[in-house]
Protein backbone atom coordinates (compact mmCIF):
# COMPACT_ATOMS: atom_id res chain seq x y z
CA UNK A 1 0.00 0.00 0.00
CA UNK A 2 1.30 3.46 -0.92
CA UNK A 3 1.75 5.75 2.09
CA UNK A 4 0.76 9.40 1.80
CA UNK A 5 4.35 10.55 2.37
CA UNK A 6 5.33 8.79 -0.88
CA UNK A 7 3.06 10.92 -3.07
CA UNK A 8 4.35 13.88 -5.05
CA UNK A 9 2.85 17.34 -4.64
CA UNK A 10 0.66 17.25 -7.76
CA UNK A 11 -0.65 13.82 -6.70
CA UNK A 12 -1.46 15.02 -3.19
CA UNK A 13 -3.28 18.05 -4.60
CA UNK A 14 -5.56 15.80 -6.66
CA UNK A 15 -6.34 13.62 -3.64
CA UNK A 16 -7.02 16.68 -1.47
CA UNK A 17 -9.28 18.15 -4.14
CA UNK A 18 -11.31 14.94 -4.24
CA UNK A 19 -11.96 15.24 -0.50
CA UNK A 20 -10.69 11.72 0.18
CA UNK A 21 -8.11 12.95 2.69
CA UNK A 22 -7.56 15.87 5.04
CA UNK A 23 -4.27 17.81 5.22
CA UNK A 24 -3.77 16.50 8.76
CA UNK A 25 -3.51 12.98 7.37
CA UNK A 26 -0.62 14.04 5.13
CA UNK A 27 1.14 15.56 8.11
CA UNK A 28 0.65 12.48 10.25
CA UNK A 29 2.12 10.28 7.54
CA UNK A 30 5.11 12.61 7.21
CA UNK A 31 5.58 12.72 11.00
CA UNK A 32 5.88 8.94 11.01
CA UNK A 33 8.42 9.08 8.22
CA UNK A 34 10.44 11.71 10.06
CA UNK A 35 10.44 9.62 13.24
CA UNK A 36 12.01 6.73 11.34
CA UNK A 37 14.49 8.67 9.17
CA UNK A 38 15.56 11.97 10.77
CA UNK A 39 17.92 10.58 13.42
CA UNK A 40 19.77 8.68 10.71
CA UNK A 41 19.91 11.50 8.12
CA UNK A 42 19.90 14.81 10.04
CA UNK A 43 17.90 16.89 7.56
CA UNK A 44 16.27 19.32 10.00
CA UNK A 45 17.45 21.94 12.47
CA UNK A 46 13.89 22.77 13.60
CA UNK A 47 11.48 19.87 13.24
CA UNK A 48 7.95 20.38 11.88
CA UNK A 49 6.28 19.35 15.16
CA UNK A 50 7.66 22.45 16.85
CA UNK A 51 4.93 24.54 18.50
CA UNK A 52 5.60 27.53 16.21
CA UNK A 53 4.88 25.40 13.14
CA UNK A 54 1.49 24.42 14.56
CA UNK A 55 0.72 28.16 14.62
CA UNK A 56 1.48 28.35 10.90
CA UNK A 57 -0.77 25.36 10.29
CA UNK A 58 -3.68 27.16 11.96
CA UNK A 59 -3.08 30.26 9.83
CA UNK A 60 -2.89 28.37 6.53
CA UNK A 61 -6.19 26.59 7.21
CA UNK A 62 -7.86 30.00 6.88
CA UNK A 63 -6.67 30.16 3.24
CA UNK A 64 -8.38 27.12 1.73
CA UNK A 65 -8.46 28.75 -1.68
CA UNK A 66 -4.68 28.55 -2.10
CA UNK A 67 -3.54 26.12 -4.79
CA UNK A 68 -1.00 24.62 -2.36
CA UNK A 69 -3.52 24.22 0.47
CA UNK A 70 -2.40 21.52 2.88
CA UNK A 71 0.98 20.83 1.23
CA UNK A 72 3.98 20.85 3.62
CA UNK A 73 7.12 22.61 2.31
CA UNK A 74 10.44 22.45 4.19
CA UNK A 75 12.46 25.68 4.44
CA UNK A 76 16.24 26.18 4.43
CA UNK A 77 17.38 27.70 7.71
CA UNK A 78 18.72 30.92 6.13
CA UNK A 79 15.20 32.09 5.21
CA UNK A 80 13.51 34.14 7.92
CA UNK A 81 10.43 32.68 9.58
CA UNK A 82 8.60 34.82 12.11
CA UNK A 83 8.81 33.31 15.59
CA UNK A 84 10.85 30.32 14.39
CA UNK A 85 14.61 29.94 14.83
CA UNK A 86 16.58 31.04 11.76
CA UNK A 87 20.21 30.20 12.51
CA UNK A 88 21.93 29.77 9.12
CA UNK A 89 23.38 26.65 10.81
CA UNK A 90 25.76 28.95 12.70
CA UNK A 91 26.51 29.33 16.40
CA UNK A 92 26.50 33.10 15.99
CA UNK A 93 22.75 33.00 15.12
CA UNK A 94 21.83 30.02 17.30
CA UNK A 95 19.41 32.19 19.34
CA UNK A 96 18.00 34.36 16.53
CA UNK A 97 14.20 34.38 16.25
CA UNK A 98 13.16 36.69 13.38
CA UNK A 99 10.35 39.20 14.02
CA UNK A 100 9.17 38.92 10.40
CA UNK A 101 8.66 36.42 7.57
CA UNK A 102 10.64 36.35 4.32
CA UNK A 103 8.62 37.18 1.21
CA UNK A 104 8.71 33.55 0.03
CA UNK A 105 7.22 32.44 3.36
CA UNK A 106 4.35 34.89 2.92
CA UNK A 107 3.84 33.65 -0.65
CA UNK A 108 3.76 30.02 0.45
CA UNK A 109 1.31 30.74 3.27
CA UNK A 110 -0.94 32.83 1.04
CA UNK A 111 -1.12 29.88 -1.32
CA UNK A 112 -2.04 27.51 1.53
CA UNK A 113 1.27 25.70 2.05
CA UNK A 114 2.38 24.53 5.49
CA UNK A 115 5.85 25.58 6.67
CA UNK A 116 7.36 22.19 7.38
CA UNK A 117 10.33 22.84 9.66
CA UNK A 118 13.73 24.42 8.98
CA UNK A 119 16.44 22.40 7.27
CA UNK A 120 20.15 21.96 7.91
CA UNK A 121 22.72 23.65 5.67
CA UNK A 122 26.34 24.64 5.39
CA UNK A 123 26.99 27.55 7.76
CA UNK A 124 25.78 30.77 6.09
CA UNK A 125 25.41 28.70 2.89
CA UNK A 126 29.21 28.42 2.57
CA UNK A 127 29.99 24.89 1.45
CA UNK A 128 29.18 22.13 -0.99
CA UNK A 129 28.52 19.22 1.35
CA UNK A 130 26.51 20.39 4.43
CA UNK A 131 29.56 19.48 6.52
CA UNK A 132 30.16 23.02 7.82
CA UNK A 133 26.91 23.20 9.85
CA UNK A 134 27.29 24.10 13.53
CA UNK A 135 24.59 21.57 14.43
CA UNK A 136 25.08 18.30 12.61
CA UNK A 137 26.20 16.47 9.48
CA UNK A 138 23.41 15.72 7.01
CA UNK A 139 23.73 12.40 5.19
CA UNK A 140 22.71 11.34 1.70
CA UNK A 141 19.69 8.99 1.89
CA UNK A 142 21.04 6.98 -1.06
CA UNK A 143 24.24 6.21 0.85
CA UNK A 144 24.64 7.54 4.38
CA UNK A 145 28.43 7.45 4.06
CA UNK A 146 28.19 10.16 1.37
CA UNK A 147 27.32 13.85 1.50
CA UNK A 148 24.04 15.19 0.13
CA UNK A 149 25.83 18.16 -1.39
CA UNK A 150 25.37 21.71 -0.21
CA UNK A 151 24.76 24.21 0.92
CA UNK A 152 21.05 23.29 0.79
CA UNK A 153 21.74 19.67 1.75
CA UNK A 154 19.06 19.49 4.45
CA UNK A 155 16.33 20.70 2.08
CA UNK A 156 17.42 18.16 -0.55
CA UNK A 157 17.48 15.29 1.95
CA UNK A 158 14.06 16.20 3.40
CA UNK A 159 12.56 15.67 -0.08
CA UNK A 160 14.74 12.77 -1.23
CA UNK A 161 13.98 10.78 1.95
CA UNK A 162 10.22 11.46 1.77
CA UNK A 163 10.17 13.58 4.94
CA UNK A 164 8.70 16.48 2.95
CA UNK A 165 7.03 16.53 -0.49
CA UNK A 166 8.88 19.71 -1.46
CA UNK A 167 11.41 22.18 -0.08
CA UNK A 168 12.92 25.62 -0.54
CA UNK A 169 16.66 26.25 -0.80
CA UNK A 170 18.97 29.06 -1.80
CA UNK A 171 21.48 28.95 -4.63
CA UNK A 172 24.55 31.22 -4.62
CA UNK A 173 26.87 29.16 -6.81
CA UNK A 174 24.96 25.91 -7.26
CA UNK A 175 23.61 25.27 -3.77
CA UNK A 176 20.24 23.99 -5.03
CA UNK A 177 21.35 22.26 -8.22
CA UNK A 178 24.38 20.43 -6.78
CA UNK A 179 22.50 18.74 -3.88
CA UNK A 180 19.62 18.02 -6.25
CA UNK A 181 22.11 16.19 -8.48
CA UNK A 182 23.68 14.30 -5.55
CA UNK A 183 20.28 13.21 -4.20
CA UNK A 184 18.50 12.40 -7.47
CA UNK A 185 16.05 15.32 -7.35
CA UNK A 186 14.89 18.25 -9.44
CA UNK A 187 16.35 21.54 -8.20
CA UNK A 188 15.93 24.94 -9.80
CA UNK A 189 17.59 28.35 -9.56
CA UNK A 190 15.28 30.97 -11.10
CA UNK A 191 16.39 34.14 -12.86
CA UNK A 192 18.02 36.61 -10.47
CA UNK A 193 15.15 38.83 -9.31
CA UNK A 194 12.36 36.41 -10.25
CA UNK A 195 11.96 35.39 -6.57
CA UNK A 196 12.31 38.03 -3.86
CA UNK A 197 15.37 37.82 -1.60
CA UNK A 198 13.62 39.79 1.16
CA UNK A 199 14.17 37.77 4.32
CA UNK A 200 16.95 35.63 2.87
CA UNK A 201 20.01 36.03 5.10
CA UNK A 202 22.65 37.40 2.75
CA UNK A 203 25.76 35.48 1.75
CA UNK A 204 26.61 37.16 -1.57
CA UNK A 205 23.60 39.29 -2.61
CA UNK A 206 24.54 39.71 -6.28
CA UNK A 207 24.52 35.89 -6.64
CA UNK A 208 21.92 34.62 -4.12
CA UNK A 209 18.58 33.31 -5.38
CA UNK A 210 15.82 31.23 -3.77
CA UNK A 211 14.35 28.20 -5.55
CA UNK A 212 12.55 24.85 -5.19
CA UNK A 213 13.48 21.21 -4.61
CA UNK A 214 11.03 18.56 -5.81
CA UNK A 215 10.82 14.93 -6.85
CA UNK A 216 9.79 15.79 -10.39
CA UNK A 217 9.61 18.75 -12.77
CA UNK A 218 5.88 19.33 -12.36
CA UNK A 219 6.27 19.72 -8.61
CA UNK A 220 9.16 22.14 -9.12
CA UNK A 221 6.94 24.21 -11.44
CA UNK A 222 4.15 24.25 -8.84
CA UNK A 223 6.47 25.52 -6.08
CA UNK A 224 8.04 28.11 -8.38
CA UNK A 225 4.59 29.43 -9.27
CA UNK A 226 3.91 29.88 -5.55
CA UNK A 227 7.11 31.76 -4.64
CA UNK A 228 7.83 33.86 -7.76
CA UNK A 229 6.61 37.42 -8.14
CA UNK A 230 7.41 41.07 -7.60
CA UNK A 231 8.25 42.41 -4.15
CA UNK A 232 8.76 46.16 -3.66
CA UNK A 233 10.93 45.48 -0.58
CA UNK A 234 13.60 43.87 -2.77
CA UNK A 235 15.29 46.45 -5.02
CA UNK A 236 16.41 43.68 -7.41
CA UNK A 237 12.93 42.15 -7.76
CA UNK A 238 11.62 42.08 -11.33
CA UNK A 239 8.14 43.54 -11.80
CA UNK A 240 6.72 41.14 -14.38
CA UNK A 241 3.78 38.72 -14.41
CA UNK A 242 4.38 35.14 -13.24
CA UNK A 243 3.43 32.51 -15.85
CA UNK A 244 1.33 29.50 -14.84
CA UNK A 245 4.35 27.20 -15.03
CA UNK A 246 2.58 23.87 -14.37
CA UNK A 247 0.02 24.53 -17.10
CA UNK A 248 2.71 25.25 -19.70
CA UNK A 249 4.86 22.14 -19.31
CA UNK A 250 3.48 20.07 -22.15
CA UNK A 251 4.68 22.15 -25.11
CA UNK A 252 7.71 19.98 -25.90
CA UNK A 253 10.99 20.96 -27.52
CA UNK A 254 10.65 19.89 -31.14
CA UNK A 255 12.61 22.32 -33.33
CA UNK A 256 14.40 23.90 -30.38
CA UNK A 257 18.17 24.42 -30.42
CA UNK A 258 20.15 22.88 -27.57
CA UNK A 259 23.65 24.23 -27.06
CA UNK A 260 26.21 21.93 -25.47
CA UNK A 261 28.77 24.01 -23.57
CA UNK A 262 31.99 22.99 -25.31
CA UNK A 263 34.18 23.91 -22.33
CA UNK A 264 32.13 21.59 -20.06
CA UNK A 265 32.35 18.48 -22.23
CA UNK A 266 34.88 16.11 -23.77
CA UNK A 267 38.06 15.43 -21.80
CA UNK A 268 36.80 17.49 -18.86
CA UNK A 269 34.36 14.67 -18.02
CA UNK A 270 35.11 11.20 -16.70
CA UNK A 271 34.44 8.37 -19.12
CA UNK A 272 31.40 7.34 -17.07
CA UNK A 273 29.91 10.84 -17.04
CA UNK A 274 30.76 11.36 -20.72
CA UNK A 275 28.71 8.25 -21.61
CA UNK A 276 25.75 9.34 -19.46
CA UNK A 277 25.84 12.88 -20.89
CA UNK A 278 26.03 11.55 -24.46
CA UNK A 279 22.90 9.47 -23.85
CA UNK A 280 21.17 12.56 -22.50
CA UNK A 281 22.02 14.51 -25.66
CA UNK A 282 20.63 11.63 -27.76
CA UNK A 283 17.32 11.98 -25.90
CA UNK A 284 17.13 15.66 -26.86
CA UNK A 285 17.71 14.70 -30.49
CA UNK A 286 15.02 12.01 -30.29
CA UNK A 287 12.64 14.65 -28.94
CA UNK A 288 13.18 16.68 -32.11
CA UNK A 289 15.69 19.24 -30.86
CA UNK A 290 18.81 20.28 -32.76
CA UNK A 291 21.95 19.72 -30.68
CA UNK A 292 25.10 21.72 -31.39
CA UNK A 293 28.30 22.51 -29.51
CA UNK A 294 28.80 26.13 -28.57
CA UNK A 295 31.75 27.89 -26.99
CA UNK A 296 31.63 30.27 -24.02
CA UNK A 297 35.23 31.53 -24.19
CA UNK A 298 35.46 33.06 -20.71
CA UNK A 299 33.48 30.48 -18.74
CA UNK A 300 36.71 28.77 -17.67
CA UNK A 301 37.27 31.75 -15.35
CA UNK A 302 33.85 31.36 -13.74
CA UNK A 303 34.93 29.60 -10.57
CA UNK A 304 37.72 32.12 -9.91
CA UNK A 305 35.38 35.06 -10.55
CA UNK A 306 32.75 33.57 -8.28
CA UNK A 307 35.04 33.00 -5.31
CA UNK A 308 36.69 36.42 -5.60
CA UNK A 309 33.41 38.33 -5.79
CA UNK A 310 31.33 36.19 -3.43
CA UNK A 311 33.93 36.29 -0.65
CA UNK A 312 34.23 40.06 -1.04
CA UNK A 313 30.47 40.37 -0.58
CA UNK A 314 30.63 37.93 2.34
CA UNK A 315 33.25 40.03 4.12
CA UNK A 316 30.93 43.03 3.96
CA UNK A 317 27.66 41.21 4.80
CA UNK A 318 28.93 39.27 7.79
CA UNK A 319 30.43 42.34 9.46
CA UNK A 320 27.00 42.90 11.07
CA UNK A 321 27.41 39.82 13.29
CA UNK A 322 29.36 41.36 16.15
CA UNK A 323 27.51 40.32 19.31
CA UNK A 324 25.88 43.72 19.81
CA UNK A 325 22.45 43.96 18.18
CA UNK A 326 21.42 40.29 17.92
CA UNK A 327 22.72 36.75 17.92
CA UNK A 328 25.38 35.10 20.06
CA UNK A 329 27.60 37.18 22.36
CA UNK A 330 30.77 35.79 23.91
CA UNK A 331 31.00 35.77 27.70
CA UNK A 332 33.86 37.05 29.86
CA UNK A 333 34.77 39.98 27.64
CA UNK A 334 36.64 43.07 28.86
CA UNK A 335 35.57 45.81 26.46
CA UNK A 336 33.87 46.47 23.11
CA UNK A 337 36.83 45.34 21.04
CA UNK A 338 37.02 42.14 23.07
CA UNK A 339 33.30 41.49 22.47
CA UNK A 340 33.84 41.76 18.72
CA UNK A 341 36.93 39.57 18.69
CA UNK A 342 35.68 36.79 20.96
CA UNK A 343 32.13 36.72 19.58
CA UNK A 344 33.28 36.36 15.99
CA UNK A 345 36.06 33.90 16.91
CA UNK A 346 33.65 31.67 18.84
CA UNK A 347 30.57 32.25 16.71
CA UNK A 348 31.82 31.57 13.18
CA UNK A 349 33.01 28.21 11.89
CA UNK A 350 36.24 27.59 10.03
CA UNK A 351 34.91 27.84 6.46
CA UNK A 352 33.02 31.05 7.19
CA UNK A 353 36.13 32.58 8.75
CA UNK A 354 38.18 31.52 5.71
CA UNK A 355 35.82 33.30 3.33
CA UNK A 356 35.57 36.44 5.48
CA UNK A 357 39.36 36.68 5.61
CA UNK A 358 39.73 36.06 1.90
CA UNK A 359 37.09 38.68 1.10
CA UNK A 360 38.66 41.21 3.44
CA UNK A 361 42.01 40.70 1.73
CA UNK A 362 40.44 41.12 -1.72
CA UNK A 363 38.82 44.41 -0.68
CA UNK A 364 41.89 45.78 1.09
CA UNK A 365 43.88 48.76 -0.12
CA UNK A 366 46.38 47.76 -2.76
CA UNK A 367 44.52 44.59 -3.79
CA UNK A 368 41.02 45.87 -4.64
CA UNK A 369 41.85 46.68 -8.26
CA UNK A 370 44.04 43.62 -8.73
CA UNK A 371 41.31 41.20 -7.65
CA UNK A 372 37.84 42.68 -7.17
CA UNK A 373 37.82 45.13 -10.08
CA UNK A 374 39.41 42.61 -12.44
CA UNK A 375 36.89 39.92 -11.43
CA UNK A 376 34.01 42.31 -12.14
CA UNK A 377 35.40 42.94 -15.62
CA UNK A 378 35.65 39.21 -16.31
CA UNK A 379 32.10 38.79 -14.98
CA UNK A 380 30.97 41.19 -17.71
CA UNK A 381 32.81 39.14 -20.33
CA UNK A 382 31.00 35.98 -19.14
CA UNK A 383 27.65 37.81 -19.25
CA UNK A 384 28.38 38.81 -22.84
CA UNK A 385 29.33 35.22 -23.74
CA UNK A 386 25.93 34.03 -22.53
CA UNK A 387 24.09 36.79 -24.40
CA UNK A 388 25.84 35.77 -27.61
CA UNK A 389 25.09 32.09 -26.99
CA UNK A 390 21.37 32.69 -26.49
CA UNK A 391 21.21 34.48 -29.82
CA UNK A 392 22.07 31.11 -31.39
CA UNK A 393 20.41 28.50 -29.13
CA UNK A 394 17.35 28.18 -26.90
CA UNK A 395 19.05 26.37 -24.01
CA UNK A 396 22.53 25.48 -22.82
CA UNK A 397 23.17 22.06 -21.28
CA UNK A 398 25.94 20.48 -19.26
CA UNK A 399 26.34 17.97 -16.44
CA UNK A 400 25.38 19.52 -13.10
CA UNK A 401 28.45 18.25 -11.25
CA UNK A 402 31.75 16.66 -12.32
CA UNK A 403 31.18 13.66 -10.03
CA UNK A 404 28.41 11.95 -8.10
CA UNK A 405 28.11 12.46 -4.33
CA UNK A 406 31.49 12.12 -2.62
CA UNK A 407 32.13 10.51 0.75
CA UNK A 408 31.74 12.42 4.00
CA UNK A 409 35.13 13.85 4.96
CA UNK A 410 36.63 13.22 1.52
CA UNK A 411 36.98 16.89 0.53
CA UNK A 412 36.53 18.88 3.74
CA UNK A 413 40.29 19.34 4.09
CA UNK A 414 40.83 19.89 0.36
CA UNK A 415 39.42 23.36 -0.15
CA UNK A 416 40.18 23.67 -3.87
CA UNK A 417 38.64 20.29 -4.66
CA UNK A 418 35.51 21.26 -2.71
CA UNK A 419 35.24 24.61 -4.50
CA UNK A 420 35.56 22.90 -7.89
CA UNK A 421 32.42 20.86 -7.12
CA UNK A 422 30.58 23.97 -8.36
CA UNK A 423 32.53 24.35 -11.60
CA UNK A 424 29.49 23.72 -13.85
CA UNK A 425 26.96 25.69 -11.80
CA UNK A 426 28.57 29.02 -10.78
CA UNK A 427 28.27 30.61 -14.23
CA UNK A 428 24.48 30.78 -14.05
CA UNK A 429 24.75 32.75 -10.79
CA UNK A 430 27.40 35.04 -12.26
CA UNK A 431 25.10 35.85 -15.17
CA UNK A 432 21.74 35.70 -13.34
CA UNK A 433 20.13 33.18 -15.70
CA UNK A 434 17.69 30.44 -14.66
CA UNK A 435 18.97 26.86 -14.48
CA UNK A 436 17.53 23.51 -13.50
CA UNK A 437 19.08 20.17 -12.56
CA UNK A 438 17.30 16.86 -12.98
CA UNK A 439 18.48 13.24 -12.85
CA UNK A 440 19.98 11.85 -16.06
CA UNK A 441 21.63 8.58 -15.00
CA UNK A 442 23.49 6.66 -12.31
CA UNK A 443 27.12 5.95 -11.63
CA UNK A 444 28.53 2.47 -11.29
CA UNK A 445 28.01 2.63 -7.52
CA UNK A 446 24.35 3.62 -7.90
CA UNK A 447 24.67 7.34 -7.16
CA UNK A 448 22.81 9.79 -9.42
CA UNK A 449 24.19 12.28 -11.90
CA UNK A 450 22.32 15.46 -12.78
CA UNK A 451 21.74 17.19 -16.11
CA UNK A 452 21.79 21.00 -16.03
CA UNK A 453 19.62 23.02 -18.41
CA UNK A 454 20.28 26.78 -18.51
CA UNK A 455 17.98 29.31 -20.12
CA UNK A 456 18.18 33.00 -20.97
CA UNK A 457 16.94 35.43 -18.34
CA UNK A 458 13.24 35.01 -17.46
CA UNK A 459 12.99 31.85 -19.59
CA UNK A 460 11.93 29.61 -16.69
CA UNK A 461 8.97 28.34 -18.71
CA UNK A 462 11.20 27.18 -21.55
CA UNK A 463 13.71 25.29 -19.38
CA UNK A 464 10.88 23.70 -17.39
CA UNK A 465 9.37 22.51 -20.70
CA UNK A 466 12.71 21.06 -21.79
CA UNK A 467 13.25 19.39 -18.41
CA UNK A 468 9.73 17.96 -18.41
CA UNK A 469 10.11 16.50 -21.91
CA UNK A 470 13.49 15.01 -20.96
CA UNK A 471 12.16 13.59 -17.68
CA UNK A 472 9.26 11.83 -19.40
CA UNK A 473 11.60 10.30 -21.99
CA UNK A 474 14.31 9.05 -19.65
CA UNK A 475 11.93 7.67 -16.96
CA UNK A 476 14.62 6.84 -14.39
CA UNK A 477 13.71 4.66 -11.40
CA UNK A 478 13.97 5.99 -7.86
CA UNK A 479 16.91 4.54 -5.94
CA UNK A 480 15.63 5.61 -2.53
CA UNK A 481 13.79 3.09 -0.39
CA UNK A 482 10.46 4.63 0.50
Amino acid sequence: MTELYQYKIHELLKILESGDIHPDEIQESLFKRISSEENKLGAFITLPDDISVKKVNDETRKSKSGFLHGIPIAIKDNICTKGILTSCASKILSNFIPPYDAHVIKRLEENGAIIWGKTNMDEFAMGSSTETSYYKMTKNPLDIERTPGGSSGGSAVSVASYMSPGAIGSDTGGSIRQPASFCGLVGMKPTYGRVSRYGLVAFAPSFDQIGPFARDVRDAAIILKAIAGYDKRDSTSINIDVPDYPELLEKGIKGKKVGVIKEFSGSMLSEELRDIFSRALKIFEDLGADVEYISLPHIEYGTAVYYVLSTAETSSNLARYDGISFGYRAKGTKDLKDIYRKTRSEGFGRETKRRIMLGTYILSAGYYDAYYTRAQKVRTLIVNDFKSAFEKVDYLVSPTTPSPAFRIGEKIEDTMSMYLSDIFTVASNIVGTPAISLPCGFSGNGMPYGLQIIGAQLKETEILQAAYAFEKSINLPSKIQS
